[in-house]
């Protein structure tokens, strides 16, 4: 069907999830034209459930706080991980960086869908359902060809795009930008569950991040809502689900049952939603930015699930994008390489560090020694917490050196 309508804006923002609302929000509060372009309806199903403190951060910035605060979601003062006997726990009120000493705990469906009606509350065009085709940005403005769910098409003529396309990765896949990621394939089986849970000491407060009492790179998440009901999933390499049940239900709780304490915590759980799996997740890309686009979040770059650092990304690779982008739009000569590229990507690989570190075993090592110094503690506290790029934390500026010596020292006093 040959395309017949035809429209200019100045900002196409793909996705309306967490990056697409936050960027849409700055750039309408800057006075910007945004229209924002999402496949799917809301509200819709997503993982990702657990934000750090640094996330509310850019709520806030983006003027969406106060309704998140009222929204009723389940408070989350920390992280606690399991592993055997051994349990440890850090709380976000106490970190070397000075930031929100809490945060949420939310089902993505009705979070995401808050923060895109708050874009919309500021101004923002979001249409739902409009799917983007195939793109050109050879020419002077790039544009974007749009198809309806009726099948009729549409092309949006934009100042700039930004990709907040998280797992579609629409532009890295048209504009064939996609790179293989370094990190081993693995793959995720969960659900969520009526939790009842009733152990005094399962604080529903902090997500609870268990690791496989055999296998120390199998590691579960334990995640609570408000309402009485948890997330539940496992994560593993591809080889340990070979001799498991290919029913996803069955094969998460055998896990699960192979996982004493957890399995002790989730005794009394009605399983009473199909379990999902997601593999391969793991992405990067060729560059995070190119004539008349950038890429947030996922659209670029996805790690692994285990320090929930997935919206933290997302949504500061939106702050800083938007502000980027409204200095051009103003007039300015910006570098998208050193003012956003580089900057985001040394938050990006402190997280790397430690995922890496935690599959080695080695930051497993720290994060369950006993007898660790207050004040290493609280740095660490700062990186689960989300500050990442906080260069005066010597476990973000060093953070291979850092984990490496704390590590070592951690063995040497282990019997």
């Amino acid at each position: 069907m040959p395309i017949v309508e035809m429209e200019s804006r100045q900002v196409v923002i793909i996705g309306a999830g967490p990056s697409g609302a936050i960027a849409a929000a700055l750039l309408k509060r800057k006075g910007h034209d945004v229209l924002v372009l999402e496949r799917q309806h809301f509200p819709r199903f997503s993982i990702g459930e657990s934000l750090l403190s640094h996330c509310l951060d850019f709520v806030e910035e983006a003027g969406m706080l106060d309704a998140v605060n009222a929204a009723g979601f389940q408070r989350k003062t920390g992280a606690a991980f399991a592993w055997g006997e051994r349990y440890s726990a850090f709380d976000f009120g106490d970190t070397f960086t000075a930031g929100k000493p809490t945060t949420f705990q939310v089902q993505r469906a009705d979070f995401d869908k808050l923060l895109a009606d708050q874009a919309a509350l500021q101004g923002a065009e979001i249409r739902y359902g409009d799917a983007i085709v195939s793109v050109d940005f050879d020419q002077a403005k790039p544009f974007l060809d749009v198809r309806r769910e009726d099948g009729s098409e549409y092309r949006v003529e934009a100042d700039f795009v930004l990709d907040a396309s998280g797992y579609g990765r629409v532009l890295s896949r048209l504009l064939d930008l996609e790179a293989p990621s370094n990190f081993p394939v693995r793959q995720a089986v969960f659900t969520h569950v009526e939790d009842r849970i009733d152990n005094p000491a399962f604080d529903r407060e902090k997500i609870l991040v268990t690791t496989h009492p055999e296998h120390r790179d199998v590691w579960f998440w334990t995640i609570p809502f408000s309402n009485g009901r948890c997330s539940v999933g496992v994560v593993a390499a591809e080889e340990h689900f070979q001799s498991r049940d290919s029913d996803l239900d069955a094969c998460l709780r055998s896990f699960i049952a192979e996982t004493p304490s957890l399995a002790g915590v989730l005794n009394n759980a009605i399983w009473d939603t199909p379990a999902r799996t997601l593999g391969g997740y793991a992405a990067n890309v060729k560059t995070l930015h190119g004539p008349g686009f950038a890429l947030l979040g996922n659209a670029a770059e996805f790690l692994d699930p285990v320090f929930s650092s997935g919206v933290t990304i997302a949504m500061r690779s939106a702050s800083m994008a938007a502000g980027v982008l409204h200095r051009q739009l103003q007039g300015e000569t910006v570098d998208w390489q050193r003012e956003f590229a580089e900057p985001l990507k040394r938050g990006v690989d402190t997280f790397r560090c430690y995922v890496e570190g935690w599959y080695a075993g080695t930051f497993q090592d720290v994060i369950f020694y006993e007898d660790s110094q207050a004040e290493i503690r609280r740095m660490i506290c700062s990186i689960l917490a989300g500050y990442a790029w906080d260069e005066r934390n010597p476990f973000v500026s060093e953070a291979r050196r850092r984990l490496k010596m704390i590590s070592q020292l951690c063995a040497q006093d282990t019997p």
